[in-house]
Order: structure tokens, then sequence, then C-alpha cells
């Protein structure tokens, strides 16, 4: 067992509408493949008080705010003060956290998007997780499949640690900054507070309070 890449070393749980679907598991990325099951269910238990039913599989808050021209396809939970800007694409089985933005031409899919996280413009969000308050700059992008349609590993001490997925982009622990057009291959992990410089390739786990310059080199935060 990884402790760094436990769900409590990276994840505040506190800050998510979607905090049972982490019980039992040892690592967040196991969450992915239940998304959509959980949102159906959790999505029959919210207050019509509080959410606005949209046909069969969509919740949207209603104190959230959703443009006109954004496309919204269930499974799907829009949680209140969030915002979802124009010529959004939400693609399905993905949880928009409390005050969340999720921008123009923004494209999510099979996510959650904890509280207060931001992906502003032009961003790509797939099989992914987003921590409290974590930003990703314009035009970052999770890549969520490898070249070779080959299972998802990550690199743990010189070994490949199997997550047993298909599709898994990346998992940004809590306040973590991601630069402009960076791009998180799959099986990426950021832990807190880390910072990644704009047009960085980042590939494997990025440390806690890490600052990420580029490949092979990184710098602690002070």
């Amino acid at each position: 067992m990884n402790e760094e890449l436990r769900t409590e070393a990276l994840l505040d749980l506190e800050h998510t509408i979607a905090a049972d679907i982490f019980k039992g598991l040892n690592y967040p990325w196991e969450a992915l493949p239940r998304i959509s099951e959980f949102i159906i269910a959790l999505g029959n238990t919210l207050s019509p008080d509080e959410y606005e039913k949209k046909g069969d599989d969509i919740w949207i808050a209603r104190s959230a705010a959703a443009a006109p021209s954004a496309y919204l396809h269930g499974p799907l939970i829009i949680c209140p003060g969030a915002e979802v800007r124009h010529c959004a694409f939400i693609r399905g089985s993905a949880i928009v956290g409390k005050g969340s933005v999720i921008g123009n031409s923004t494209e999510l899919k099979n996510c959650i998007i904890f509280d207060n996280a931001q992906v502003p413009h032009y961003n790509y969000i797939g099989d992914s997780i987003l921590g409290f308050k974590a930003h990703l700059g314009a035009g970052a992008i999770t890549s969520n499949l490898k070249s070779d349609r080959s299972l998802v590993t990550i690199p743990v001490a010189g070994e490949k640690l199997a997550t047993e997925l298909k599709k898994f982009g990346a998992i940004i622990g809590d306040n973590v900054e991601v630069g402009c057009n960076s791009v998180l291959n799959p099986g990426t992990v950021i832990g807190r507070n880390s910072t990644v410089y704009p047009l960085s390739m980042v590939r494997g786990i990025v440390p806690a309070n890490t600052i990420y310059k580029k490949q092979g080199e990184l710098a602690e935060k002070l």
C-alpha cells in the first residue's frame, strides 16, 4: 500500500457530495468505474427543493448557473453555486461540486469535480478526479487513454502499480495549480498543494507540496 496515493492523502472528502463513493476503497481511481451508478442512486435522494431534475438522470441545483449553450448529458449532478459556462460539453457521469467553475468549451466525461475547483477555459477532464480548490489553467487537459490502449499503470519506486483501468486520466489533489496548456498523461497523480508549470508534460506522481518544473526537475514548496 502506497500511503501518498491513498484517497485521504490527496483529497478532503468533506468537500464533495460524492464522499460515499470512496468508502472501502484504497485508492481514489478505484471510484472511476462507479461514478455513473453512484450519481443515479444519489440523485434520486436529492431534495427537489434544492435540485431540479432534468430528464431521467440530470440534477441541477437551483442555485447553480448553467449557460443555455452548454451541453448537459446524464448521469450528472451540478451542485449549489456551481457555474457551467458557454458551450461547456458535459458528456455524462460527472459530478460538479459546490462553487466550482466549468468554463467555456470545457469537456467533462466520467469525473468528479470537488467543491470550488475550477476548469475555466478549454479544458478536457476525462476519467479523472479534481480535488477541493484545484485549478487548471487554460488549455490544460487530462489524457485518459494510452496510445497503445493498454491498461494504465502508475510508476512507484521503480515498479508499476496496476490500476486495472484502460481509461484513467489524473487524480489532482486539493489546492493544486496546473499551468496553461499542460498535459497530464494517463495515470498522473498530483499531491496536495502542488504547482505544475505551464506547458508541462506530466507523467507519474508529483508529491504533495512540490513545484513541477519539467520531467525530473522538482522543487519543494517552502
